[in-house]
């Protein structure tokens, strides 16, 4: 059985939300080297300060598009395993909807082709529950179709058919994980791309009323990012996950108006909400049937939402968000 001591990792989007976590772990399970290769689009420095600090971790910021790049780097550090977390926001389809899609094509085509010439030996790529499109049936298992509705689901949509098929053509040693909503410390929290839970903590630090977008009866099902990356690390390290697509959720959904309740209440808001029509082409409902990466990987969330929004709001006080 694989173990990821010792081994030498890259990470995609190392310095982002999720990367940033996934690193603080590699190291913590004491990698041989960790590699962060990142362009800083949405990644800070910031979020990987404390792996600054490590001798065993190594920064390029470079964009992981670039084949040319990519393959320097893992010929120079020795790459052996390469976790993908790079991507762009699912709120940048609005903006550059050609972007948003290709980013994510673009990214696993060049991870692909490294791997097919033996820059390293294993490819963890991560997806996004966005290419399921709304439940046609709930919870979603592995064989629920998908249907993206945005420019950035497409493109995670596709860069999984492509990863897929060079491990079914091939026999490359893939794993390809699905998280759902992704939430916690680090999350983006300003500007148009900010997620829900920081960009709401921040209207209501700065005097400002949460937004709905919608009827807000909209539902997700929010999984902590310390259990993401935990699973992330285990689709690695238990070989029956290669050629599988594998969700990661907690089973149960939210609405967003239940979600902006907690906040609420988390910070003894009792004003308006501001409502504000819904955003094109949302995604109606989201609940992941995990039941695979239980089965695989023994995994489980560890946090439920309502523990691990407390740790997310404490963090971002602590951190000066909120």
């Amino acid at each position: 059985m694989p173990c990821i001591e010792g081994k030498n990792v890259l990470v995609t989007g190392g310095a982002g939300f999720i990367g940033s976590h996934l690193c603080d772990e590699l190291l913590e399970k004491g990698a041989g080297k960790v590699v962060c290769v990142d362009n800083f689009f949405l990644g800070k420095e910031e979020n990987i300060k404390d792996a600054l600090e490590h001798w065993n971790f190594v920064l390029y910021r470079d964009d992981c598009r670039h084949f040319g790049v990519m393959q320097s780097v893992m010929d120079k550090e020795e790459i052996e395993v390469v976790f993908n977390m790079a991507t762009i926001a699912l709120n940048y389809s609005f903006f550059n909807p050609f972007d948003a899609y290709m980013v994510n094509v673009e990214i696993a085509n060049t991870l692909l082709e490294l791997l097919k010439i033996g820059a390293y030996k294993t490819l963890i790529h991560t997806s996004s529950s966005e290419a399921y499109g709304t439940a046609q049936y709930s919870p979603m298992d592995e064989n629920h179709p998908t249907n993206p509705t945005t420019p950035y689901a497409a493109g995670k949509a596709a860069a999984d058919l492509m990863v897929h098929s060079f491990y079914k053509v091939l026999g490359l040693d893939i794993s390809i994980v699905r998280p759902f909503n992704n939430y916690g410390p680090r999350q983006n929290s300003t500007g148009s791309l900010a997620a829900i839970i920081p960009a709401t903590a921040r209207r209501i630090k700065e005097g400002g009323m949460p937004m709905v977008e919608g009827d807000g009866e909209q539902t997700r099902d929010f999984i902590y990012v310390e259990d993401t990356v935990r699973a992330l690390i285990l689709a690695y390290e238990k070989k029956e996950s290669r050629g599988k697509i594998i969700n990661l959720g907690s089973g149960k959904d939210i609405s967003i108006n239940a979600l902006l309740k907690q906040i609420c209440d988390y910070y003894g808001y009792t004003g308006e909400w501001e409502h504000r029509p819904a955003r094109t082409s949302d995604v109606r409902n989201l609940c992941a049937d995990s039941k695979l990466a239980k089965s695989i990987l023994g995994f489980e969330p560890e946090i439920s939402v309502e523990e691990g929004l407390i740790i997310t709001l404490d963090w971002y006080k602590s951190d000066g968000v909120s």
